[in-house]
């Protein structure tokens, strides 16, 4: 899988030293985890100038993250993309 995901993001993520880069980490982790029918728009708001999105999206596909925003992308929309991949 990790293949697949380094070819789709072009993103190592055998190596986790982007989180300590990642913008979400300096913030309020509830941006990214909002409640059944929450607002999603300020943690994409972050993602968007994060320099690890690429990583954090990697990640989260890699993972099958079911919660939150990762590399700006809710669960369904990261349901999505596996899909069309």
């Amino acid at each position: 899988m990790n293949d697949f995901l380094t070819v789709l993001t072009g993103v190592d993520t055998e190596e986790f030293s982007w989180q300590e880069r990642a913008l979400c980490a300096q913030t309020d982790p509830e941006a990214f985890f909002p409640e059944k029918g929450g607002s999603t728009r300020e943690a994409k708001r972050i993602c968007e100038s994060c320099e690890v999105r690429d990583a954090c999206l990697a990640y989260a596909l890699e993972n099958d993250e079911r919660f939150g925003i990762w590399g700006g992308m809710s669960e369904m929309e990261r349901r999505r993309l596996r899909r069309r991949a």
